[in-house]
């Protein structure tokens, strides 16, 4: 596989993810605020950010500018990062709502170590 490829297919996984986040969030949104509220995300915030995710999932998808795109994807999934590892400093274990109500567990440690893997998937579709 050429670098290109390897970019173009970390950008579909990429996409994939904030898609799938983000259509979750829509499917019960009062529930995603409450968990974003639980997060401490600002009420404001938290009733844009699945439309984020959807358009720089759609855009990652149909590969429209897609080292941009893909370095706000990083950007957006490293902020989400420092507000888990902020809560899980803070002793502060809310239930992620990262995927909707697929994601009820409490944040802890694999929610890091999986947005690590996020983050270094967007670089990738980024820089190759």
């Amino acid at each position: 596989m050429t670098r290109s490829a390897w970019g173009i297919a970390a950008a579909a996984f990429v996409a994939a993810v904030l898609l799938l986040a983000g259509v979750l969030k829509l499917a019960r949104p009062a529930e995603w605020r409450a968990q974003a509220t639980g997060l401490g995300v600002p009420g404001l915030l938290a009733n844009v950010v699945p439309f984020v995710e959807i358009g720089l999932g759609a855009g990652l998808l149909v590969q429209w500018q897609r080292h941009g795109v893909a370095w706000a994807a990083a950007g957006l999934f490293a902020a989400f990062t420092a507000l888990l590892g902020l809560r899980v400093a803070q002793g502060q274990r809310p239930p992620c709502a990262c995927f909707g109500s697929l994601s009820s567990r409490p944040i802890g440690a694999a929610h890091l170590v999986r947005n690590a893997v996020f983050i270094a998937l967007a670089v990738l579709a980024a820089t190759l």
